[in-house]
């Protein structure tokens, strides 16, 4: 069961001012969305409802596709106040390579699940790697601009001791599944234990890539500690900007 704010709860349908304060969105937004047919719901009775699971699927679906406002306000929700890890937890030095030799999405898979077995973290990397091609399976995690954040469709908190992430880059790039059809040749592996937490780096992720030039720095990082420093600066001034 999943634990919101340090309470748990269980997987059931939530109600529209539920969901609206989960996700950080204004009911009335949050029922046009759904109106609209935008946000996964069923009507029940005249009252909307939300499955959890389902939306998470969708949002992690269609992350790439919120505006910087949405982004925050779902990145805020998620974040369970200041005490929150940083990408300067989550991203152990070890877990950083910008010479990752992978020459297929299959390969980019297996070698990120070993780059994060270097963190001591990792206690099942078959089930981490078989989560990440089920994911893959389903939509490619690949974005416009030669990026993506592979992750699991669901935290994985018995394959991993912590939440963890992996940066990586594949000089030359590879074949991803990427909507814009060029080669993908940045990552940033997300493995979280819980949904929160899961929603909410992905959701900073795409917050600090929104901006074009990270991407590019990132491309003409000289050394894995140069590479993990433009990361950590991103993201205190994405927060910065909130």
């Amino acid at each position: 069961m999943p634990r919101v704010l340090g309470v748990t709860m269980p997987y059931r349908n939530m109600t529209l001012a539920e969901l609206a304060r989960h996700i950080g969105m204004d009911a009335r937004e949050a029922r046009r969305l759904a109106d609209r047919g935008v946000l996964p719901g069923h009507l029940i009775g005249g009252e909307w409802r939300f499955n959890r699971t389902q939306m998470l699927e969708w949002f992690q679906r269609e992350m790439h596709t919120l505006d910087e406002r949405h982004l925050r306000n779902l990145e805020r929700a998620m974040s369970g106040g200041p005490a929150a890890p940083g990408f300067s937890t989550l991203l152990p030095p070890e877990a950083v390579d910008m010479s990752l030799r992978a020459r297929s999405k299959a390969s980019v898979l297996r070698e990120l699940v070993a780059l994060a077995e270097r963190s001591g973290l990792v206690y099942d990397r078959g089930a981490i790697v078989a989560a990440l091609e089920e994911r893959e399976e389903l939509c490619s995690t690949g974005l416009a601009g030669g990026f993506a954040f592979p992750h699991p469709r669901r935290p994985l908190p018995y394959a991993l001791s912590e939440s963890l992430l992996c940066l990586a880059r594949v000089p030359g790039g590879v074949p991803f599944g990427a909507p814009d059809g060029r080669l993908t040749d940045l990552f940033v592996l997300v493995c979280a234990q819980e949904e929160r937490e899961h929603l909410k780096t992905l959701a900073r992720l795409s917050l600090m890539f929104h901006r074009a030039d990270l991407a590019a720095r990132l491309r003409d990082a000289e050394s894995n500690d140069e590479a993990l420093k433009i990361v950590l600066i991103a993201e205190r001034d994405a927060l910065a900007s909130d």
